[in-house]
């Protein structure tokens, strides 16, 4: 039996301080996009990985919709939440 690849994931014990944390950061984006962007980085951060809800915040980065710096502080919101699993 292979034991499968462990993947940073949201640390689900700090759930509700993540997601707090998240909202903080992206409340003063236009309310046409900050639905999606909080929706997209929580499940892809929670149920995939965080590689790829870093992926999403550079390609939303890369498209105009959030700046350089609070891409950088997504990212190390990303980090600061994360746990092997």
């Amino acid at each position: 039996m292979q034991e499968s690849k462990k993947r940073k994931k949201l640390d689900m014990s700090r759930n509700d301080e993540f997601r707090y944390m998240l909202g903080e950061l992206v409340k003063d984006l236009d309310e046409s996009v900050r639905g999606a962007i909080y929706g997209g980085i929580y499940s892809k951060f929670a149920k995939i990985d965080l590689n790829s809800a870093k992926e999403f915040i550079i390609r939303k980065k890369n498209e105009g919709i959030i700046s350089e710096e609070l891409s950088k502080k997504l990212i190390d919101l990303l980090y600061k939440y994360s746990k092997y699993y």
